[in-house]
């Protein structure tokens, strides 16, 4: 696990987080087939949103349990929540949203979203 810190294109929405860095998941559901983001899951009290959380904006679709964020200006989602298998809150860092990360080093493993 990493300390990272990330945010949206225009800079309104700024977080802090706790997350694997070394890999991500690339998933083929219809949303993130078309988004592209990279995943990474951190524990729900390890995502601090520092600026932001009232330029946020969600979507839902399926079984509408995951709050897909994207920032209302640019449209950029640096983040989902939802919760863990467990039922406690989790995010999903989308991994191209963090600062300084070299993105050709992050594994990327494939989830088959589309399945579900």
């Amino acid at each position: 696990m990493a300390a990272v810190t990330g945010g949206c294109h225009c800079g309104a929405v700024r977080f802090e987080a706790e997350v694997d860095t070394s890999s991500g998941i690339e998933c083929n559901c219809s949303f993130c087939s078309k988004a592209a983001p990279i995943l990474s899951a951190c524990v729900g009290e390890k995502l601090n949103v520092v600026t932001g959380e009232d330029a946020l904006t969600d979507y839902r679709f399926n079984k509408r349990v995951i709050a897909h964020l994207f920032c209302r200006h640019c449209g950029i989602g640096p983040f989902g929540r939802g919760k863990g298998r467990d039922g406690k809150p989790m995010a999903m860092i989308n991994l191209r949203c963090v600062d300084d990360i070299d993105l050709a080093s992050v594994e990327r493993k494939h989830f088959n979203g589309a399945a579900l």
